[in-house]
């Protein structure tokens, strides 16, 4: 029997019961109720007497204080994934996996901006304060002025921060705070939105900027309920795929700034190292290229970044064909798979179809519909492209080749790597290209120029 005031609160989406049941009606997760006690949340007052007769302030658009200026934490990608700096009085939550280096950049930011005269403030939850310093020492950041601190009790915290004054205030993380105020257990739904709540009042109140650490679940999303990434002013992830070094720092949402920008890194013995030419990184330009291979010119954020989309088209051994994807929609493959068959010609039923993004970047434009067709093409004649070129393009279901946006920056970008060519959509824009553009109208037609060879 539940006691007295308890509730049932699922531990995905924070929705509330009145009953336990083994499935969540908000959601559809199994076996994520869990009870917990109403409470009124920390920092709530009850309302006063004359809270009728006060009224709200209104005020107008114009603006006669002026705004502060960004603080520029010296970490330029991570500078750049925020709009141009850390905006004072914003909260922004960092989420990751386990491992992927997110402690790490985020020592990285705050001694580079406590050197640069920031007041920045470290608590962490999860190691010891002898922890921290240990690695700040093998990082070589023993010498910059960050104060650090480790305790989990919301209440300590928000005293402590409230009689000193910090610009910037890392918490690392939200699901290892705790209130007081209620009874659920640290890293519950509730303990996560109650502290997240409070951090987030000071943030606004007294101008402080507040970087909350989120883990992940297993499906890669920021554990606890949605309702915190809404109360946040930033939600950045943090991503790295297994076995390779590079990191990639992606805004998923921002209200200072660009929502899809990205910052590359490369993890080394003395932590991140900032990538400042993320296409030499994931591009291997030595060799001839091989038959399955599509150099393709992507955007990420306000970048233009040079991957490699490989492909491979193998005869089934059984009787399902295999189709396997990494670093792509799979959604997408089977769409460009079926404009391959219906409007190329191109067989695929049974054929085996392994398509792969070369250094662990994932992509997720449309533009790379082109590339991903001409790898299939490559793979499936035993073609090669050639060496110099480069292809970008979004495929329509009728099969004609449709232009995307930015194409001048997607060029430039090719010709400054000394790519010669470019198997682009027909429709350039303002001004002559920097290098050839090999125009492609129709899926048809340059199916059957990689087929010919025919690149002249």
């Amino acid at each position: 029997m539940a006691r007295d005031g308890a509730v049932y609160v699922c531990q995905s989406c924070g929705a509330v019961q009145t009953k336990w049941s083994g499935q969540c009606a908000g959601c559809g997760a199994w076996n994520t109720l869990v009870e917990e006690l109403q409470s009124r949340p920390p920092g709530a007052l009850a309302p006063s007497r004359n809270a009728r007769t006060r009224g709200l302030a209104f005020q107008g658009l114009e603006d006669a204080v002026p705004t502060p200026a960004r603080m520029i934490t010296g970490v330029d990608e991570f500078d750049r994934v925020c709009g141009g700096g850390v905006v004072p009085g914003s909260a922004i939550l960092l989420g990751g996996d386990p491992g992927v280096g997110k402690s790490t950049l985020l020592m990285q930011v705050v001694a580079s901006a406590a050197r640069r005269g920031i007041s920045c403030a470290y608590i962490s939850g999860e190691e010891a304060v002898e922890q921290v310093r240990g690695r700040a020492q093998r990082m070589g950041l023993a010498d910059a002025p960050v104060k650090l601190a480790a305790e989990t009790a919301l209440r300590d915290i928000m005293e402590a921060l409230k009689k000193e004054p910090f610009d910037l205030v890392i918490i690392d993380s939200i699901q290892t705070m705790w209130s007081d105020a209620h009874e659920a257990a640290p890293g519950s739904v509730t303990q996560v939105r109650a502290a997240a709540g409070e951090l987030v009042r000071l943030a606004k109140k007294r101008g402080v900027a507040v970087i909350l650490v989120g883990h992940v679940t297993k499906e890669g999303a920021i554990a606890g309920p949605r309702v915190v990434e809404h109360m946040v002013d930033a939600v950045f992830a943090f991503e790295g795929e297994r076995g390779y070094p590079f990191r990639i720092l992606r805004g998923a949402k921002n209200r200072f700034g660009a929502t899809d920008e990205i910052g590359v890194y490369e993890m080394g013995d003395a932590g991140l190292a900032e990538v400042k030419n993320p296409s030499a990184l994931f591009l291997n330009t030595a060799g001839e290229r091989a038959a399955g291979a599509a150099v393709f010119a992507g955007i990420e954020g306000s970048r233009p970044v040079l991957v490699e989309f490989q492909a491979l088209v193998a005869p089934s051994a059984y009787g399902t064909p295999r189709r396997a994807v990494v670093g792509w929609d799979s959604g997408r493959l089977a769409m460009v798979l079926a404009v391959l068959e219906a409007r190329c010609g191109l067989g695929f039923g049974d054929k085996d179809v392994y398509l792969n993004v070369a250094g662990g970047l994932r992509i997720s434009e449309p533009a790379a519909d082109l590339a991903a067709a001409a790898a299939l093409a490559s793979s499936a004649f035993d073609q090669a492209l050639p060496q110099d070129c480069v292809v970008f393009g979004e495929i329509s279901l009728s099969g004609e080749i449709r232009p995307v946006s930015r194409m001048d920056s997607r060029l430039k970008e090719a010709a400054k790597l000394g790519f010669g060519r470019a198997l682009a959509p027909s429709v350039a824009e303002n001004g002559s290209p920097p290098m050839g553009l090999i125009a492609a109208g129709r899926l048809a037609d340059t199916i059957r120029r990689i087929h010919d060879g025919s690149w002249d």
